[in-house]
């Protein structure tokens, strides 16, 4: 750190970060500290001090993990190679970044559809699956148990949200939520999918069907029920 820098504490990093990484928490921030990829000073009275360094950092993490699907171990591989003044590799050319996926060229024009496109390509084997995730098979399999997490319909392969749900219920264990907490939240979404058929049962009568239609009204369900969530967490 340069003499003279001025140090922040964990809820101003958190500030700086909510912009770009809406979902990120002090838990987030406190877990990534813990697996040793950020190290920010302690003051006498024991509080987290972040440099510019360490903010640096941090948003790196945030971003590979966020765009890249990149999982703490090759972070971690990266980051070494910038510790040692090297730079990492160039992740653009992991794209979709999932295994059992053809890649993305970086190049590829960003065409309407394009992003609905890749993500239909993600097809995972139960041990992709695992691999990926991070779960065991005995969580997945519970997991199973309550339909939270399922292969594709009328398919052995899991999708991209899928994977999603299981990542973040490894996550989610973490802090002592298992697949019974799991299904509360399953529950809520179910009765959340009345209200999206609801909303669109008008335009599927009069076009024969309206995915177009069914994506927004879904898009904003999931805003509102996000927001409130947070607001209730962090009122």
């Amino acid at each position: 750190m340069a003499q003279g820098e001025s140090l922040r504490s964990i809820g101003q990093v958190l500030n700086s970060m909510k912009q770009d990484f809406p979902d990120v928490t002090i838990s987030k921030i406190r877990f990534l500290e813990s697996e040793g990829l950020i190290t920010p000073q302690r003051a006498p009275s024991g509080y987290r001090r972040f440099s510019a360094d360490d903010e640096q950092r941090l948003r790196y993490i945030l971003s590979v993990q966020k765009e890249h699907y990149l999982p703490l171990k090759v972070i971690r591989e990266h980051l070494d190679m910038m510790d040692r003044g090297m730079a990492p590799p160039h992740v653009d050319s992991l794209r979709p970044r999932l295994p059992g996926t053809a890649p993305v060229p970086a190049s590829a024009p960003n065409a309407p559809g394009q992003q609905a496109r890749a993500e239909r390509i993600v097809r995972l084997s139960r041990a992709d699956l695992l691999e990926a995730s991070g779960l065991s098979d005995a969580t997945l399999v519970e997991l199973e148990k309550y339909q939270i997490v399922l292969p594709n319909r009328g398919t052995r392969f899991y999708g991209r949200e899928a994977l999603v749900v299981a990542r973040a219920a490894k996550k989610l264990a973490e802090f002592g939520l298992d697949a019974r907490h799991l299904r509360a939240i399953k529950m809520s979404a179910d009765r959340e999918v009345g209200l999206v058929e609801q909303a669109i049962a008008p335009y599927v009568r009069r076009t024969g069907g309206s995915r177009e239609a069914a994506n927004e009204v879904m898009n904003l369900v999931v805003g509102v029920h996000s927001a409130l969530l947070r607001t209730a967490v962090w009122r």
